[in-house]
């Protein structure tokens, strides 16, 4: 949506929330939970016909994971917010080349996953139903699938992984609120009611759901990259990590956004994962 819309909307919002905040937060967090984009285009589909498609299940969700088989160690790759497991393609065939054995997933209502909702609890969910599913030694997460598989490692710590890679991960949710917030322009009624639904369906405030604490407890060696002028997740996430997560590297780029696809980053990952 653009811009003027979601101010629109967030204005809506607002004035709902003097009737009733518990409602107008409700709608809040379903809008933030809706992706608008995420599913498989045509111009995917050559690309992941290559692989091996297996449907897995957490709960009444399906899972769409692709199998591309090698010899060497299991990498598995959780993409982010509004993509799917084709946003890997180049460093799958990166990959491939290398002789690793691959594995891609779908995020909850993204790609050919099932859920008509999306949050980074959920996704940690599914990435442990198919890290343990393929044994999976290596994690590689962009953006808020980053921070589902630090969820994820923080409170299953599966023993085969050895290693995780971190691409413009958020360090924390409280973050993540904030700068939604600040873009719909909700005002504190509805901030403070959110942050109550947070609680009741999670049992936590959202304060708690910090990767970058998180991580202190991960024994899995860390390789976080993170672009300094990342205008998606700030730099100074990447720092949190620096600071917690102490079996980790960090790799600063510039010029690279969040996106962070290009043939450096690839090196990087490919050097941390010889190490």
């Amino acid at each position: 949506m653009k811009l003027n819309t979601l101010k629109s909307i967030g204005f809506l919002l607002n004035l709902s929330s003097y009737i009733s905040p518990q409602l107008a937060a409700k709608m809040a967090i379903k809008l933030f939970s809706s992706p608008q984009k995420g599913k498989l285009k045509d111009i995917d589909g050559p690309f992941l016909k290559s692989a091996t498609h297996e449907k897995l299940f957490y709960k009444n969700s399906s899972i769409m994971t692709y199998h591309w088989e090698g010899n060497k160690e299991t990498v598995l790759l959780v993409h982010g917010w509004e993509s799917n497991a084709a946003r890997w393609e180049k460093l799958i065939y990166l990959l491939k080349s290398l002789d690793y054995n691959i594995i891609a997933l779908d995020a909850p209502a993204h790609g050919k996953s099932g859920s008509k909702v999306f949050n980074a609890i959920l996704y940690s969910e599914f990435i442990n139903v198919v890290a343990k599913k393929f044994h999976a030694d290596i994690v590689i997460g962009h953006s808020v699938g980053g921070m589902a598989s630090i969820f994820f490692q923080h409170k299953y710590q599966l023993p085969s992984l050895k290693k995780i890679v971190l691409l413009g991960a958020p360090s924390n949710f409280v973050g993540v609120f904030d700068r939604y917030s600040k873009m719909m322009g909700y005002n504190k009624r509805i901030i403070e009611a959110m942050n109550q639904e947070v609680l009741k369906k999670f049992k936590y405030l959202p304060e708690y759901f910090s990767t970058a604490k998180f991580s202190k407890e991960i024994k899995s060696k860390g390789l976080v990259i993170h672009d300094k002028k990342d205008r998606i997740i700030p730099f100074s996430d990447a720092l949190d990590y620096a600071k917690y997560y102490s079996n980790a590297i960090l790799v600063k780029t510039k010029g690279y956004g969040h996106r962070l696809k290009s043939d450096e980053v690839h090196n990087h990952i490919i050097e941390f994962l010889n190490s």
